[in-house]
């Protein structure tokens, strides 16, 4: 794997074994132009109103910060109106840099899209603007932040669907039911939590309330919030892939197609 097929998965955090990008070690504050490859990130580009695969040129400025850190810059266009941002790599590996096949691991990411475009979501309605919101807090190391944004759309999620299937939020007495118990019900009707979860998809719930409440430290909602970003992406497509709800879904302004389409990586035109 070259090193742009890696920065090309960002912001996931992916580790891989590179081909040597380096030939000597890199010091301190130094920089050198690599070429590793055009770096390839989809964005929703505004000019275009379309999603477009913004890529960087052949040659890369890299920055030595440390003996196995590198920070990388990127300018990225795209390929049809030429709107130009700039990417972010902080790249970090296990051993020597300018070893012949290294393994790195993408640390950070940030991106500079200058009003130009926006992160492409998964195509649920308003919870796309939430899932971004999180993932932003989550690169900016806020994890308690990036955990508020998850348990809102879980919460919200879960709601929509028990009004959809007909399912009280309320008990006789008229007082809000539990969200736990409320979970436990639309998941035994319709299924919502991903097989992966299935076994502790409440538990995860409870991890995200701990954080929310202040009951865990930054450190520990920053690990947790992968898996938690994960759930709740698996129970929108599990919605979305619900037969009987289509057409109630189709009215909260989501796009169907892009849901129930698998993470390809495909690039767009």
């Amino acid at each position: 794997m070259r090193l742009s097929e890696l920065l090309s998965k960002a912001p996931a955090n992916e580790e891989a074994q590179v081909e040597r990008f380096l030939n000597a070690r890199l010091a301190w504050g130094k920089h050198k132009t690599i070429e590793v490859g055009k770096v390839a990130i989809n964005f929703k580009c505004k000019k275009c109103n379309d999603v477009r695969t913004f890529m960087s040129g052949d040659k890369l400025s890299c920055l030595g910060v440390g003996d196995r850190v590198v920070s990388i810059d990127a300018c990225l266009k795209c390929p049809v109106c030429k709107a130009a941002i700039e990417a972010w790599f902080l790249v970090v590996s296990r051993d020597e840099l300018d070893g012949p096949a290294p393994t790195v691991r993408l640390e950070r990411y940030v991106d500079n899209r200058r009003g130009m475009a926006s992160r492409v979501g998964v195509g649920a309605g308003d919870f796309d603007d939430l899932l971004e919101r999180a993932q932003l807090a989550y690169e900016a190391q806020l994890g308690a932040g990036s955990m508020v944004y998850l348990r809102k759309i879980f919460e919200a999620i879960t709601k929509q669907v028990a009004d959809i299937a007909g399912i009280p939020t309320t008990r006789t007495n008229g007082s809000r039911k539990p969200f736990r118990d409320l979970l436990k019900e639309v998941d035994e009707q319709h299924h919502i939590i991903p097989p992966a979860f299935s076994s502790d998809g409440y538990k995860l719930f409870s991890e995200l309330s701990e954080v929310v409440h202040g009951d865990s430290s930054e450190e520990v909602a920053l690990q947790k919030y992968d898996p938690c970003r994960r759930l709740v992406i698996g129970i929108i497509r599990n919605v979305a892939s619900d037969q009987e709800m289509k057409r109630a879904i189709d009215k909260l302004g989501w796009n169907l197609n892009r849901l129930n389409a698998p993470s390809s990586g495909a690039m767009a035109p």
